[in-house]
């Protein structure tokens, strides 16, 4: 089965548990028991990098179970009500933005494991140059990924930002816009590729767990891609207090293991770049 077909049948929702014997440390998290790490990932690739460690998790003592979302907003809600002991989908200034819009949220990052390009998606033009003007691109609705977008933008000479603004721009601060471009950005991020498929607007910005979860490849199908420089890496969050538990950070060392790391290297084909940090 190739690579990419193999992405579109992850999409199915399930919960995944493995069992062992072991002993871990105590946590006030929503696992049955002390040696189960209960962790909410998004399908692709976050549950898919989970399930390739499991069987060596095992073999350091603890127990892993898995609950897949398919969305943004419910795997930090598990968290903060206990359903879960950590999750796994997100970046820095996503759990920022989250944390200043629920003050309940209080939450830590345990460390990175990778980045996910973000690419620029097209069915009408080869390249980010090719753009009209007047030309509308879709983005997130997501507002903490705004920064990102613009930043990404800026760097592939689209657009110029306002002195001193990165992750942190909004529209407003677009100082340069020569092309006139138009962003929509009431689009949930998971639709997105939907919206490509439909030739929606002139190019769709995707993130690259959605594209590869909706068959496409990153390498192959964007016009424009992130490069392994970007700030966004993925983290494993706990609640504050529960990053040091040993089931995380055993999680944690196995995910930085080399041999771990060229795995999601080979099996992503460059489309996910693993972290250390």
């Amino acid at each position: 089965m190739k690579l990419w077909k193999k992405f579109v049948g992850t999409a199915t929702v399930s919960v995944l548990a493995v069992s062992l014997a072991a002993c871990g440390e105590e946590s006030s998290s929503g696992s049955s028991d002390s040696k189960t790490l209960v962790i909410g990932a998004s399908n692709v690739p976050h549950a898919e990098i989970l399930e390739h460690v499991q069987k060596e998790y095992e073999a350091k003592g603890y127990k892993l179970e898995i609950k897949k979302f398919q969305d943004y907003v419910l795997p930090n809600k598990a968290l903060a009500e206990k359903e879960i002991d950590a999750n796994y989908f997100q970046h820095v200034p996503y759990l920022e933005q989250q944390e200043k819009e629920n003050k309940d949220y209080k939450f830590a990052s345990a460390g990175g494991v990778h980045v996910e390009p973000l690419g620029v998606y097209s069915k009408k033009y080869k390249s980010l140059d090719e753009l009209p003007k007047g030309a509308t691109i879709l983005t997130s609705s997501n507002v903490a990924e705004r920064g990102r977008v613009l930043t990404f933008l800026q760097n592939e000479g689209l657009i110029k930002l306002k002195d001193g603004k990165t992750t942190d721009a909004q529209l407003k601060d677009i100082a340069e816009n020569p092309k006139n471009i138009k962003f929509k950005t009431n689009i949930e991020a998971s639709l997105l590729p939907q919206a490509y498929k439909n030739n929606e607007g002139d190019a769709v910005l995707i993130n690259t767990n959605y594209a590869i979860d909706n068959g496409l490849n990153p390498l192959k199908d964007t016009i424009a891609l992130e490069d392994e420089s970007s700030p966004y890496v993925n983290i494993i969050v706990t609640r504050d207090g529960d990053e040091k538990d040993k089931r995380v950070t055993t999680l944690l060392d196995i995910l930085h293991e080399k041999k771990n790391q060229d795995w999601i290297t080979k099996e992503y084909k460059g489309a996910v770049v693993p972290v250390s940090k």
